[in-house]
């Protein structure tokens, strides 16, 4: 999972970044590596993980990664080229889902951009951009398909919806706005339309206000307004306790956070939240050698999820063999678990479900 982190100059963005790379770089099993200057992978937290491994006394754990994106060079103007305009907008199609960090704190010692704080205009400074840049795609798609079209009636359905799309940038709305049905979903995904990314606004505040997640911050409370009618989420965090946090060694970092009142760090609900969003979740494989952690698409089918260890696991399945966490965690092991009958054999038509500890059968 790519998430890419987006906002305009000093609103805590690079100080949020710097806190999750940090993170991951903590990360023993999972260790924090670097694809580019911008680009942190961390690891993403699952206790199960650690009571799997007591149980099977396993080597190693691998938990699932998510990728977190460092996008630099957006000002006024990016949609037409200004600034880094055109390398911030294809990086940004690259990701799952956008994280638009937004100032929600005073501070007479760290500048504004535009001179005051004001979380609504900052947020459509950077959408407006987004939104310009797809109603450009859209416009030139509009134009080849009309000619189209005329001798194949069948593209009329996504003649149609693009017209759609082109009103709602129009009017300054993004695409993730529209009431689209399940087939003009998947249409729309082949689009890779920027406004149409899943979106999270992450909402920073001071370490005042972070005990009650900015409850009663008046700029948090504008940001979820807005979230509501754009299908968003909204994440409260303290890039500045964020950065922290990242520094201290585990057992010191729950101590922390129980300080502040907290029962998680930010990052994790921030992961949480994008699991939401995304519609994800992970399985588990477990043994001697590895306890690992698979994400998957919720409503995924069980040869599907095995396609997700290799192609061979989803080409040859047969069946597989499945125990829900909770009920191996109360039956003490995995034989135990099977003497009382739960321990199930699924076959091709099983929807995965999270937690799931599975063992695929598989012949090629």
């Amino acid at each position: 999972m790519k998430l890419g982190i987006v906002g305009l100059p000093n609103v805590g963005k690079s100080t949020l970044f710097n806190a999750i790379t940090q993170a991951g770089a903590e990360s023993a099993n999972y260790p924090f590596c670097t694809i580019e200057p911008n680009v942190g992978v961390v690891a993403v937290p699952d206790n199960r993980l650690t009571v799997l491994k007591n149980m099977y006394s396993s080597e190693k754990v691998i938990p699932a990664a998510i990728e977190f994106y460092d996008i630099a060079g957006l000002v006024r103007g990016a949609s037409k080229g200004e600034g880094l305009g055109n390398k911030f907008l294809s990086h940004i199609r690259e990701v799952s889902a956008i994280l638009h960090v937004v100032r929600c704190f005073d501070d007479s010692n760290v500048t504004h951009v535009d001179g005051n704080v004001d979380p609504l205009r900052d947020i459509e400074t950077i959408s407006l951009e987004l939104i310009f840049s797809d109603l450009e795609m859209v416009e030139k798609r509009i134009q080849k398909q009309e000619k189209l079209a005329k001798s194949d009636k069948s593209l009329l359905p996504e003649l149609e919806l693009l017209r759609r799309i082109k009103e709602t940038l129009e009017e300054g709305k993004s695409v993730r706005t529209l009431d689209l049905t399940d087939d003009e979903d998947k249409i729309v995904k082949d689009f890779h339309l920027l406004s149409s990314k899943p979106t999270i606004y992450i909402a920073n505040v001071d370490e005042n206000d972070i005990q009650n997640y900015g409850a009663d911050n008046p700029y948090v409370a504008k940001v979820k307004e807005l979230a509501k009618t754009e299908n968003a989420e909204v994440v409260t965090i303290c890039a500045k306790i964020e950065a922290e946090i990242s520094e201290l060694e585990d057992d010191e970092k729950q101590l922390f956070l129980e300080e502040l009142g907290m029962n998680e760090s930010g990052l994790d609900r921030l992961i949480k939240a994008s699991y939401s969003l995304l519609g994800l979740m992970s399985y588990l494989t477990a043994g001697p050698k590895e306890v690992r952690a698979w994400t998957i698409k919720n409503g995924l089918k069980a040869p599907q999820a095995a396609g997700k260890i290799h192609t061979d696991f989803e080409r040859g399945f047969i069946r597989a063999e499945i125990v829900a966490f909770d009920d191996l965690v109360k039956a003490g092991n995995y034989t135990a678990a099977k003497e009382k009958g739960w321990v199930r054999l699924e076959g091709k038509e099983y929807i995965v479900k999270d937690g799931d500890i599975i063992l695929f059968r598989f012949n090629v």
